[in-house]
């Protein structure tokens, strides 16, 4: 770590949870972003910010004037672009020192566990329940950390999943059904809200990489942003789960 990085990041440095030796794993780290939006876009800007050497952005889409609404990493100039750009763009205007790759393309299941086998750890910002178990399946077979998060309306979730043995999947907390699907564009979403979420996932990301504390493994936090309530759940295994269950 040279001086410049020293100074850069002193005010967490300085955290005994984190330290030298917590920056230099941060500077050291590859994190897989999937999704640019509401919850990907604050994550990024904070994971960037806070020294993570390498950020790898997945997401297909283009940013639309709807988006500009909740997802802070684009600006209105880039309406059209490709999200992974124009987020790209945002995060080396924060930390010129972070890597950051592009993959603008929807991956098949294969090529997915292949980018996520290369990571140290998965953050899922995406919005459909497809993708999310998916990207949870590819986690599980790889051993790779998974933090998920999600929000709607005026409510929103969060969760670590480590693939250690005894723990849940994501799997185990939502059946495989396609009609669960909800979205922002159907049901609305408060602007903060996906950026106290996606904050979160950074935090609990970076406490993940580096030690520090407790993560949310094996428990769900839920946040009903209009009565500003906060409850915690405990999550068990599903012994019938089709990903991490133990067959029959």
């Amino acid at each position: 770590m040279n001086d410049d990085q020293l100074l850069r990041y002193s005010r967490q440095i300085m955290l005994p949870a984190i330290g030298i030796e917590g920056q230099e794993i941060l500077l050291g780290a590859r994190i897989l972003i999937v999704g640019l939006g509401g919850l990907g876009s604050p994550a990024a800007m904070y994971l960037a910010a806070a020294g993570v050497g390498n950020l790898v952005l997945l997401d297909f889409d283009q940013v639309d004037l709807t988006n500009l609404q909740r997802q802070i990493v684009h600006t209105t100039s880039r309406i059209g672009e490709l999200k992974v750009e124009s987020a790209r763009e945002t995060l080396l205007a924060l930390n010129p020192e972070c890597q950051v790759e592009t993959i603008a393309e929807k991956l098949d299941q294969e090529a997915l566990q292949q980018q996520i086998e290369k990571a140290d750890l998965v953050l899922d910002g995406t919005d459909n329940f497809a993708t999310r178990f998916a990207i949870n399946k590819a986690c599980y077979l790889t051993g790779t950390p998974l933090v998920s998060g999600a929000a709607i309306r005026m409510e929103g979730q969060i969760s670590v999943f480590t693939g250690e043995p005894g723990g849940p999947c994501y799997h185990c907390l939502y059946p495989d059904e396609g009609e669960m699907d909800e979205t922002c564009s159907a049901n609305g979403v408060l602007a903060p809200l996906v950026g106290v979420i996606g904050s979160l996932q950074a935090t609990e990301a970076i406490k993940q990489l580096t030690g520090a504390g407790n993560t949310l493994h094996g428990r769900l936090l839920l946040l009903d942003a209009l009565e500003m309530e906060w409850r915690s759940l405990r999550l068990i295994p599903d012994p019938a789960c089709p990903v991490c269950g133990t067959p029959g």
